[in-house]
This record gives C-alpha cells, structure tokens and sequence, in this order.
C-alpha cells in the first residue's frame, strides 16, 4: 500500500518552541487553518481511500477539510501521537528541548532502549506506532493519508523505510502539513517515495520566524 504521513497544521507551541506532547494538546493558530484549508486542492489527485488521526486535537482539526471534500470519516489511532515529551512536556529552554532531541536522536540511531526522561522508551514507540500503521494496512485500501506528528512522522518512516538510514530524517525538515510518502508493507518492507518537508499549498505556508523544535533538522 502507499500511506502518506502528514504532519499536522501549525500550533502555538510550533510558533513558541514549546514542547508540547500531552493529549489532547491544542488546536492550530490561524496560518495552521490556513494550511489544512490549502490540503484537499493539493492532495485531490493523490487517490486517498481512508484517513487517520492521532488522538491529538490538532491532527483532528487538520483533517477535517480534506476529510469533507473526500467524504470520509477519520479513525482516530491512539499509536500516531506524538513522542512523548516526558519531563521536558511544557518547556521551550534550549536543555529541554535539547534532551528531547538527542533522545529521539538516540532512537534513529539504534539505540531504542533509552527512555525519554519522564516518558516512553524507543522501544514503545516503535511498538505503538507500527502497531497504528497494522491497522491501517488491515483497512485494506491501496492508499491511505495519516495525520501525525513531526518527531514520530521523522523518527519511524526512516527506521521503517529500507531505502534510507535511520537516521535521515535528522537530517530533513518536516513543516506543518509537510508529508512524508511510503509504499510497501511490514511482510516486503517500507520504501520512502517522497519527502515533502515544507507546506503544501505554496510558500505563502511557510513561518520562516517559528521557532518549530519538531519540524527543524535536528
């Protein structure tokens, strides 16, 4: 099958730099509306059959107008959240968000053990997120859209994806509504098709002055 992976529409914690990982965290700032406005013209021909959501309000609200224009309903998975931020959920000073970073670091490295402080191991991450992406593939549809999160989106399509290094997406953006394409399946492997770091919709999308910890090469 071929998914695509979306990141969700700006929030004020992208703008702030805040690390903001609970659930259901907040909605989107006005250019975050815009940039979900600008997905159902950008993605018509792309032959979406299902959607998914994260259980976070803002892969919801991101969803909702392509959603409308293809008549479909979204399935929320619980696996698409964001990693979680741990003892670091809240911040924005350049320890914790550097703690954030370099574990998830870890992970695309190989070392899966490590555990965020005050969160998830890689291991349960990765566990939870190929866990969401079975059940889309059990949805048996060719093409599926999932709305997820900059650091998960990052950290899992690379590891899964046999034609790139754990660690590529590292060393990619990955913008408020920037997709990340892959085709395959876990019984033939994943295979990166395309990486969209910035915006759909054009330039106009793009905060060049937010100050995005998840979104930005880490």
């Amino acid at each position: 099958m071929r998914l695509l992976l979306i990141r969700h529409g700006q929030t004020p914690a992208n703008v702030n730099g805040v690390l903001d990982a609970e659930v259901p965290g907040p909605g989107l700032t006005d250019l975050g509306q815009q940039q979900a406005d600008a997905l159902p013209a950008a993605l018509a021909d792309r032959g979406i059959e299902r959607l998914f959501v994260s259980t976070m309000v803002r892969t919801q609200i991101t969803a909702a107008p392509l959603a409308a224009s293809l008549g479909l309903e979204p399935v929320a998975l619980p696996g698409l959240r964001e990693i979680e931020a741990g003892d670091t959920q809240g911040k924005s000073d350049k320890v914790s968000v550097q703690t954030y970073i370099s574990t998830v670091h870890g992970w695309s490295g190989g070392d899966r053990t490590t555990r965020m402080p005050g969160g998830e191991s890689g291991t349960e991450f990765f566990e939870r997120y190929d866990d969401a992406v079975r059940q889309i593939v059990a949805s048996g549809v060719e093409v599926a859209a999932a709305f997820s999160h900059g650091a998960a989106i990052r950290t899992w399509a690379s590891a899964a994806s046999r034609n790139t290094p754990d660690h590529f997406g590292t060393q990619r953006n990955l913008e408020n509504t920037g997709i990340v394409e892959v085709e395959g399946s876990f019984e033939d492997g994943w295979r990166l098709v395309d990486w969209e770091g910035e915006p759909v919709g054009g330039e106009q999308l793009i905060d060049r002055t937010a100050q995005d910890p998840t979104g930005e090469r880490f």
